[in-house]
């Protein structure tokens, strides 16, 4: 049945639903790409909670994405950015999350690396404070037996006066490890406050001191994640990485070409976006595993729009659609967000965002995805 989706002028335009998904199922462990999704959290729709109260998770269901996800052979990215970190879910929260995450990943195989951060901080703290914070969650992740992630820092981006000073928290960090960790580098893109991170607002100045950071322990740096937005600066960092030092794409624009690679390397990936696309990248990378570049980017480029259109400015929004798709495709029973962040878009971007999803086939059931649909329209006013 015909679907009257509005568009960012108020007109309604007439949309033919797609009656067939797109065949994906499980399959073996890849071979050429290390591949993280970033996964969201389920809230509890019967918690009687408010924006600012601590969240309020469905356990059963986020573990059950979880399980989704390793199924297609993904590692499983916990408690970073795409499960709201900063945005709804407080570290208390990001903890259960983290230990029990952990414990489904032994339980199913999966792969999982957590995401460490200072978040539990609330106000201004000075670097010896922030140095604190991360040990903290540092122990919390090694301790759950999962790998670590170090996060950019709020905490540090205000306390830091200059370059100085991310290389003396972020050198003992690394020399504690007991693990190789992930760096990770979030642009202001995704989040405001870390504007300046490494200590410099320019690029190039903050990137030479990321790189002095690995230099410093190359041992302890399994690899970095980047979510820059900006390919060529991806590509230019990765080619200067001590060998053995992975790269992660974090380019939620770019990623199909970042992980084909050229003739001087690739990108691994850790993906919010793989969230929604989970299944289907996961085919993508097994044809990437046979050789086939052309093969892999014919199933990934067409996935490029819809990616772009979650992930338009305030960027830091693009979880409200991670999870609006999750609820279209059946993995959750409702629309609601921990800090009530299925606010944060609007309706002509929801109805574009299904239609881009539709027309990839990324839902299961689509007839449930249109009558879910049909039900938030009716709800925002459109009764046709």
């Amino acid at each position: 049945m015909t679907l009257h989706l509005p568009d960012a002028h108020g007109a309604l335009r007439a949309y033919e639903p797609r009656t067939e998904p797109l065949a994906l199922t499980p399959g073996a462990p890849f071979t050429s790409r290390t591949v993280f999704s970033a996964a969201h959290v389920v809230a509890d729709p019967y918690a009687d909670t408010t924006p600012d109260s601590p969240a309020a998770v469905d356990w059963d269901a986020t573990l059950a994405f979880r399980r989704h996800l390793w199924s297609h052979g993904l590692g499983v990215a916990e408690a970073m950015d795409t499960a709201q970190r900063g945005m709804g879910l407080g570290w208390a929260g990001a903890a259960e999350l983290i230990r029990r995450s952990a414990a489904e990943a032994k339980a199913a195989g999966g792969r999982i690396a957590c995401g460490v951060g200072t978040d539990q901080l609330t106000g201004p703290a000075n670097l010896t404070e922030v140095r604190a914070a991360y040990e903290e969650q540092l122990a919390v992740v090694e301790e759950s037996g999962a790998q670590a992630i170090l996060m950019a820092s709020r905490a540090l981006a205000a306390a830091a006066r200059g370059p100085e000073d991310y290389l003396a928290v972020y050198g003992h960090l690394l020399r504690q490890a007991a693990e190789p960790v992930i760096l990770h580098w979030l642009g202001p893109m995704f989040d405001p406050a870390l504007e300046g991170y490494w200590g410099s607002s320019d690029l190039d100045a903050a990137t030479d001191t990321f790189l002095d950071v690995i230099a410093a322990h190359p041992d302890k740096v399994d690899g970095i994640k980047v979510s820059l937005l900006d390919a060529q600066r991806e590509i230019d960092l990765r080619r200067r990485l001590p060998k053995g030092v992975r790269c992660y794409t974090g380019d939620d624009f770019h990623y199909p070409e970042l992980i084909a690679g050229d003739e001087q390397g690739f990108s691994h990936a850790l993906l919010g976006i793989f969230d929604p696309l989970g299944p289907l990248a996961a085919q993508a990378v097994r044809v990437l595993d046979t050789g086939d570049r052309e093969g892999f980017r014919a199933l990934l480029d067409p996935t490029v729009e819809l990616s772009r259109h979650l992930f338009q400015a305030p960027t830091r929004f693009y979880k409200t659609g991670v999870v609006f798709l999750a609820w279209l495709a059946g993995h959750q029973s409702h629309f609601t967000m921990v800090g009530g962040l299925q606010s944060a878009r609007s309706l002509p971007h929801f109805a574009r965002a299904y239609e881009l999803a539709d027309t990839l086939g990324l839902f299961p059931d689509p007839k449930r995805a249109e009558e879910r649909m049909r039900n938030l329209l009716s709800l925002y006013g459109v009764d046709r």
